[in-house]
């Protein structure tokens, strides 16, 4: 996959990291004529939502499901016209919705589909005396739109102004906070707006060949507009004088000189990189704090799907606590919540897609870190099994069906994708501007402040426009 060109010095933008905000990026500059290098310090694209084979098995990480899978007519979906901006066909990628999840916490369940009737049905059935107030949170719900993602109000004060009902505040936080909070027990209202609006009021689903596929159309994409990829291709440095980056020092020492660049690392990642030219490290207060939220996901191949076994839920959410605990658990992993993903049970499943069970926790990095190798081996195989058990509360026992398994940890995610602490939703201090102390250094991505599939090539579209806004060269 890597493009066997030489590397150009004279790019108009390099972009650090082929995640999905940066491929969106660049899709978006090269259908403007731009010169795009797009550095991938790791093997293949991705980042966060990729995949491997182990075993002769196929294994995806980071995708349970896409967001915004707004019916089709809905051309002002985020989700469509995001694509439309790409000038990608949805056919081209295909979107298979989810067929029902659910919301699982003591002695009481919710259910959702794509659109709010299901969930609204539920909650009607279940908690009778909160439905006007519940769609009272639904009209405060702009399109994506509309949302101002910078609104640093609490959402669970929010909810608390319409929902007098404790216990169904907690339900529907649990899907959202799983999905994309980086911050404890709580989230902006901004993020809690996009993240309703994205996974109740529009659905999900999933790419009909799965995160494989989608990753394989945005790259043909990018290289269609003339973009150039690089893999295994780190960045050391980035050199600063005064306000801007003179230049890009690439692991081997080569040095290039883009007019900008565009970093889809992480706010915290991105600003470690940046030496003056003596190498000192640039004093700033704008410096954003590393996240502190990671997780652990056991997977389990299966010679029988477990909707055979009478499962119907695509996801399950679950807390084992009337107040679930989203925060850094106390030992290497908190059990006590989750999520519960069944690939396979998606409307018309991929038939080539083997049968899996996916259950992920909160774990803590620094417990994680602190293992040798052997300990860290065994802690693997326990924490399997411990999450495995957890999954037999929510799915039919599928323990004489596995074939093959594995577990990520946050050391397997700061070591594919560099985030620091294992934080999949990046740092607490998001830069919705995308902006730096270094005017031709931009942030996309999760740490720009949308998150999930759809949230990060939104990302990369907006900022791509922020770099198409013209700047004398360095």
């Amino acid at each position: 996959m890597n493009d066997r060109q030489a590397i150009s010095a004279d790019c108009d933008v390099l972009i650090i990291g082929a995640g999905l905000s940066g491929l969106a990026a660049g899709i978006r500059l090269g259908l403007f004529g731009k010169r795009v290098l797009l550095c991938e310090r790791h093997y293949t694209i991705g980042g966060l939502n990729s995949f491997y084979r182990r075993n002769g098995h196929d294994y995806e990480v980071g995708l349970h499901a896409m967001t915004n899978i707004a019916p089709r007519e809905d051309r002002g979906a985020v989700l469509y016209r995001t694509l439309r901006q790409l000038e990608i066909d949805p056919d081209a990628i295909g979107f298979v919705p989810q067929r029902q999840s659910a919301i699982a916490f003591p002695g009481i369940r919710l259910t959702f589909g794509n659109g709010i009737d299901r969930l609204r049905s539920s909650i009607a059935e279940t908690f009778p005396d909160q439905v006007a107030g519940f769609d009272r949170v639904v009209a405060s719900i702009p399109r994506l739109k509309g949302i101002d993602a910078a609104d640093s109000r609490s959402a669970r004060e929010f909810l608390a102004e319409h929902l007098s009902n404790p216990l169904l505040r907690e339900m529907l936080l649990c899907p959202l906070m799983y999905y994309g909070a980086a911050t404890p027990d709580d989230m902006p209202f901004g993020q809690f707006a996009i993240l309703f609006r994205s996974i109740f009021i529009e659905g999900m689903g999933r790419p009909a060949r799965g995160v494989r596929g989608l990753l394989k159309v945005l790259i043909e994409k990018f290289r269609e507009t003339g973009g150039t990829l690089r893999l295994r291709c780190g960045i050391k440095s980035l050199i600063v004088e005064n306000d801007r980056v003179v230049a890009v020092e690439l692991d081997d020492g080569t040095r290039l000189r883009p007019r900008k660049v565009l970093s889809s690392a992480g706010g915290p990642e991105t600003f470690a990189l940046v030496r003056a030219a003596d190498g000192a490290v640039p004093q700033t207060s704008a410096r954003p704090r590393p996240g502190a939220l990671s997780f652990c996901e056991a997977i389990a191949v299966l010679n029988r799907s477990v909707c055979e076994l009478g499962h119907k839920d695509t996801i399950v959410f679950f807390s084992r606590d009337e107040r679930f605990a989203y925060r850094s658990p106390d030992g290497l992993i908190g059990s006590r919540s989750g999520v519960v993903c069944v690939p396979d049970a998606f409307e018309q499943p991929d038939p080539r897609l083997e049968p899996m069970v996916r259950v992920t926790a909160l774990a803590d990095y620094d417990r994680w870190a602190a293992l040798d190798e052997a300990a860290y081996r065994r802690a693997k195989e326990e924490v399997f099994s411990q999450l495995m058990e957890v999954a037999s509360l929510y799915v039919p026992d599928f323990s004489d069906h596995v074939i093959d398994r594995d577990l990520f940890t946050p050391l397997t995610i700061t070591r594919y994708t560099g985030r620091m602490q294992g934080a999949v939703y990046g740092s607490p201090d998001k830069r919705h501007d995308g902006a730096t102390p270094w005017r031709n250094l931009l942030l996309c991505g999760t740490d720009q402040g949308y998150l999930g599939i759809v949230g990060s090539m939104v990302s990369g579209v907006a900022m791509a426009a922020r770099c198409l806004v013209d700047e004398p060269s360095p």
